[in-house]
Parts: structure tokens; sequence; C-alpha cells
């Protein structure tokens, strides 16, 4: 009869770092493959950055070249906001990208009467980008101010592990209609992409080339060349040629018109679209996106600490992160970006992927946007890459963002009924409601929320449309209100309460101080 099985052989010691990464937040590999890396986290950027405004740009009358700038003016102030949120927010090696949290009011300021009724297309196209940028400009101030006032910082402590794990599992599950609905749209080089990626960085991971595991730390790289140069053969064999509208446009590798329309040279630069136009109405709906953008942030930091195998950020150290984030959206603003900033999801992702968290890939990878939306043509170039190519690939990213989230359990005690009813209904709600409300738009062409107050259901609407800030509201709430004075331990406190400040890891110093001394003007609490 075999002997029962020792504790420590059916479970895990909880761990404050993630193990098993090759390069932590601030040790860096060579600089070749360092430049390569950040050359693969600007690749994988350019998928949002070209997807937001190829769908808002004609919506507002913007023609290819109208698209082309937008997208060059999108790159390089992704690449300014995450330098300074590398170097002075919340130091985290994260992307700083465009969001989808502002689709519900920008397409609600493109509606508006008052700018429909412009019939000049290219007019209405700039009058609909000023509007944009005046709600953008005035709605920063929310993150500016809860940010480098430390209300976040406040607000941060009714949070704990057993709070964050639906918000973290959801800022990647959340995402799962940008994944393999898009990916299925041009299967045929959708799937391959996905089968390609996970062969590459997980089957064939140890196979080495002068000791670099070259096949899982560039898996992203060489898939997306073999299967984008398999979608050019296909459009060049002409496969496409009497295809429907929709499939050619999904899978040819001619069709987005970004390198004809593209200048060579170009600097984006502030009010480059004319003075931005301020309307009360549009400012309060763009406000709920950037409450909303700051809780997705809030928990992708989370995930991006443990995937750079760094501890939890200290609640000043969040804050700081949110206030540079504002700054970040008040620039989308004044140069006219088309959409707010947050943190992009699939290039944390890509830290897990890789097992590479060092800031100085991505401070690299923001050279490389900078760069890149100046030299138009070849930007553009990168940019043409069909969208199922990058789906397939968040198919793989958003999960393992998700699983960082669900990772958070370990500190907590998941044989209470109170946890399992939290974490489950967390989970639950911050899926459906999100889901409910898309559906409902998709049928009436407007969200449940549909008042005469336009900015009021902007408001509901675009708050009930993020998946991470529905699980927010319901998991601290029920976290803070269900027995919590006797369930402590439970819910991770004991481990979490020593990364509440500055000072209380030692760990910190070496991960979160600021560069160039800057600690003694701006003093950790």
């Amino acid at each position: 009869m075999a002997a029962d099985p020792k504790p420590e052989e059916i479970s895990h010691p909880p761990m404050d770092q993630l193990q098993g990464l090759e390069y932590c937040i601030d040790s860096n590999p060579s600089w070749g493959e360092t430049i390569a890396l950040g050359f693969q986290h600007y690749v994988l950027a350019l998928g949002t950055a070209v997807m937001i405004p190829s769908f808002l740009v004609p919506l507002m009358g913007g023609n290819h070249g109208d698209k082309v700038r937008v997208v060059q003016t999108l790159l390089f102030v992704e690449g300014i906001n995450t330098l300074l949120q590398t170097l002075f927010g919340t130091r985290l090696p994260i992307v700083i990208g465009g969001s989808y949290a502002f689709m519900v009011p920008i397409v609600s300021i493109i509606h508006d009467p008052s700018l429909m009724r412009i019939p000049d297309d290219h007019l209405r196209f700039l009058r609909t980008m000023r509007a944009v940028q005046g709600a953008l400009i005035v709605s920063s101030s929310i993150q500016i101010v809860l940010g480098y006032s430390q209300l976040w910082a406040i607000c941060s402590r009714f949070f704990s592990p057993l709070g964050m794990v639906p918000v973290i599992a959801l800022v990647g599950f959340g995402l799962f209609d940008r994944g393999f609905p898009v990916a299925a749209r041009c299967v045929e080089i959708g799937f391959p992409m996905l089968i390609l990626f996970i062969i590459c960085s997980q089957y064939l991971k140890s196979f080495q080339t002068k000791q670099v595991p070259i096949l899982e730390r560039f898996a992203l790289l060489l898939s997306i060349t073999v299967i984008w140069a398999y979608a050019h053969l296909l459009t060049a064999s002409g496969a496409y040629k009497h295809r429907p509208e929709i499939t050619q446009i999904n899978c040819r590798t001619d069709q987005a018109y970004l390198i004809s329309s593209a200048p060579w040279i170009r600097i984006p630069y502030p009010l480059q679209w004319g003075a931005p136009t301020f309307d009360a109405g549009h400012c309060f709906g763009m406000m709920a996106a950037v409450f909303v953008s700051m809780i997705e942030s809030t928990g992708a930091y989370k995930a991006a600490s443990r995937l750079a195998s760094a501890t939890p950020p200290p609640a000043h150290v969040l804050s700081r992160g949110i206030g540079w984030q504002g700054i970040g959206i008040l620039l989308d603003g004044l140069f006219g970006t088309m959409t707010g900033s947050t943190v992009s999801v699939e290039n944390i992702g890509l830290l897990g992927s890789t097992r590479v968290g060092s800031r100085r890939v991505i401070q690299i990878s923001a050279g490389f946007m900078i760069f890149f939306s100046i030299l138009g043509k070849f930007g553009a170039l990168f940019a043409s890459i069909p969208f199922p190519i990058f789906a397939a690939v968040y198919c793989v990213l958003f999960g393992l963002v998700a699983s960082v989230g669900l990772s958070f359990l370990q500190f907590t005690n998941m044989n209470s009924m109170r946890n399992l009813f939290i974490t489950g209904v967390a989970l639950f709600l911050g899926l459906s409601v999100p889901e409910y409300f898309r559906e409902y738009t998709a049928k009436a062409y407007h969200g449940p929320s549909h008042t005469r107050a336009v900015w009021f259901d902007d408001f509901l609407n675009t708050i009930f449309f993020s998946s991470p800030t529905v699980a927010l509201i319901v998991a601290v709430f029920l976290d803070n209100t269900l027995d919590y004075k006797d369930s402590a331990r439970d819910r991770g406190m004991p481990w979490w309460v020593k990364f509440r400040t500055f000072n209380g890891d030692s760990r910190n110093e070496e991960f979160y101080t600021l560069p160039f001394n800057l600690n003694r003007f701006f003093p950790p609490s």
C-alpha cells in the first residue's frame, strides 16, 4: 500500500516573485538581443495602433491619408508615453498603447448631430477630431488629480489579493472578443499563426543558438514573418480575387492602403488638426473612459510586476503611474491620437512568453515607435500586417495575462466559502454584464442606457462595457463588506500589507526608485 503523500508534495508554497524568468525588471540581455526584443514589442503594439484608427477614421469621414496620419500620431505618442511611464511612472516594463475603453464616448461624439450635418467629409473629420481632442484634454485631469494627489493610493487600500484576482484575470479574459473571433475572419492565416506561435514559444523553447533560446525568445517575430509571407503569397496568387469584400479586407496584404498613403517623413506635432473644441457633454462621457482606463491599468500594473519578477507596486508607485498616464492622455488630446491611453495587455503577455521582463527592452521598443512613426513608409509597411495575424497571437498573450491574475489566489484561502463566492460572482458578472451591453448595442444601435442626457448614457455604457471595471466594483464591494473583519488572513492581507508602503519591503527600492536620484525631491511614502 502506497504511503500517504506529504503536505509539501501536494501543495506549493506561495512566492512573492514569479520564478523562471531569464531576465527580471532590472537585468538586461545583450544589446543585440535587447534591440531585437524591443523591435518585437514594437511589432506587437502595431495591432491596436492600426486597428483603432482603421475603425474610427472612416466613421469620421476621413480618407486613407487621414488614417495613416492618425496611426503615425498614435504610435509617436505611444512611444513618448511608454518612455515617460518606464522612466518616471511605475517604472514597470509596460507599453502604453491606445485603449478600446474610449470607443463608446468617441463613437458618441462622431454621431453628434451637429457634426453629422457637416456635408464636407474632410471638414467633418477635422471638426470631429478637434471635439475628441477637447474631451480628452479635459477628462485627463481625472487621472492627473487622482494620481498626483495620491488619492488613488488611498483607494488602493481597499484592494486585497482576493479582490484583485477577478480584475487582473478579466484584463485578459475580458478581451476574448478580440482573439479568435477576429483570427477566424481569415482562418487560413489566423489558425496557422496560432499553431505556429504555440509550437515555437512552447514546444521548441529548448532549441538554442549560442546559448540563446532563439525560438522561444523570438517566436512572435518568426511566426509573423512566416505567416505574413504566406498571406502575401495567397494574395499575389489571386486566391482572394473573387472572394467577398470583407474576406479581402481581412486576408489580403495589400488592402490596408497604408504604404501608398504614407509620407516618407513626417513628425507629428501638437494641435496639428487645429484648435481643440470643448463640449461639456462630450467631456463627461470621456471621463468615464478615463476612469475605466485607470482601473484596467491598475490590474495591468499588478500583472506586469509579476511577469517582470518584481514585487507588487506599492500604493504610491501605483498612484504615480496613474498620474503619468493622465499626462499621457493629455498628450493624446494635444497631438490628436483619436483615442486615450492605457497599458497594452498584449505586451505584458509577451513578457511572460519570452521570459524577459527587462525594462530596457520596453524603452528600446518605445524608440522604435517614435522612429518608425516619423519614417512613414517603413512604419506603414509593418502596419499593413493583416489583423487576424495579431488576433491569433492575442489568444495566447491575453490568456497568459489572465492566468497571472488567477495566480494571486495562491495568497488566499480557497477553502473558504466566502472567498469562493466573491471570486465566482465577480468573475461571472465581469464577463456577463459587458456581454449583455455589447449584445444590446449590436441590436439596438445604442446602449441599454438611452435617455435624453447623452453624456449620462455614455458614462454608464462606458463603465459597464468594461469587464475589469465591473469586476472591480463587484469584488471590492463584496470583499470589504462580507465578514471582512474576521477574514483578513483568508483574503491574503498578511502577505499584501507589506507591499502597501515603499519601505514595507526592501526590494521596492531596487524595482521602483526613480532615476537620476529624483527620490530626493519626491520622497516615497
